[in-house]
């Protein structure tokens, strides 16, 4: 896995704009664009950050990197004010479908080579996308508890999610209605927010009211709660099994302590250098039109290196 010191400029604009190093203009470069919807202090993002800035430092681009907190109208002024300056290429993600349907036609007809990450939206045209299949990502969950046998016919499995509607739940969704629906396991999503605490007390009100099979978190966050609701409900690690995402340093160590059974990477430093390295391809004549998927399944028996890279931060 790809590990990469973060470095922020202090000069924000918009919604959270952060600009590195490898930002900041120089005659003769190439620019590109990468607009985030996530957080700069979120950890996959910080992560995915320090990915982006060495890929733009190592090619030698101007790169202009902005993180809109979630806010989607904040990320589309970002991404028209990336078309008005004209760059050599445009990375985003898409946390709505169809957000960028009208932006990539813009670009493409600009002929500005466009790539997305993290989030995906393949009906708009866009060129390239880096990022885990989000629909396989919810089978593969599924799939590990029907596997796993921890699950079974009558069953109701609690999916906690942050932003339910996002992307990202459905895509997840499809993925683990398309490996429960023909099983008979029924599925409840769950809005718990964005707010660490909220999270905690929705996700410990939800399981103290209806004792569920199994877990699929949605989100790193909800991920990352699941010992402190665990602790706080009184369920011993591995009583009731828990996959999802596990991006962050507390999945990790709730799948070394038994209270996630598995979750998955997407290897975030890589998922931020390699649209960077893609636009540099396309901005230099060469054709794109191929996805690079970043996803790993861990679980105790693997999480060891993934706990050693948060260590050495």
């Amino acid at each position: 896995m790809l590990k990469f010191g973060l470095k922020l400029a202090a000069a924000t604009v918009l919604a959270g704009i952060a600009f590195g190093p490898a930002a900041q203009a120089q005659d003769g470069q190439k620019t590109f664009y990468l607009l985030s919807h996530g957080g700069p202090s979120d950890a996959f993002w910080i992560d995915w950050n320090a990915g982006a800035t060495k890929a733009c430092d190592q090619l030698k681009v101007t790169c202009k990197i902005s993180f809109s907190g979630g806010d989607m109208a904040a990320q589309k002024e970002a991404f028209n004010s990336a078309l008005a300056a004209k760059p050599d290429g445009i990375a985003t993600t898409s946390a709505q479908p169809g957000l960028w349907t009208e932006e990539v036609k813009a670009a493409k007809a600009a002929g500005i080579p466009i790539v997305f990450f993290n989030t995906d939206d393949p009906a708009t045209g866009r060129q390239a996308y880096v990022g885990a299949d989000l629909k396989e990502a919810g089978a593969i969950w599924a799939k590990y508890l029907v596997d796993h046998k921890m699950v079974k016919q009558g069953d109701k499995v609690f999916l906690p999610v942050e932003v339910p509607g996002a992307s990202y739940q459905q895509l997840e969704t499809e993925g683990i209605a398309g490996v429960f629906d023909p099983l008979g396991i029924k599925y409840d999503v769950v809005d718990c927010g964005t707010d660490p605490a909220g999270i905690i007390a929705k996700m410990t009100d939800y399981m103290v009211a209806n004792d569920p099979p199994a877990i699929i978190a949605l989100g790193d966050s909800v991920a990352a709660s699941v010992k402190r609701v665990f602790d706080g409900a009184g369920i011993p690690a591995g009583k009731i099994p828990v996959v999802g995402w596990g991006n962050s340093k507390e999945t990790a160590q709730a799948v070394k302590d038994g209270f996630v059974n598995a979750a998955a990477w997407q290897y975030p430093s890589a998922q931020g250098f390699m649209p960077v390295a893609v636009l540099g391809l396309a901005a230099s004549g060469e054709p794109i039109g191929y996805d690079i998927h970043t996803f790993g399944l861990y679980d105790a028996s693997s999480v060891e290196p993934i706990l050693k890279l948060y260590d050495k931060k």
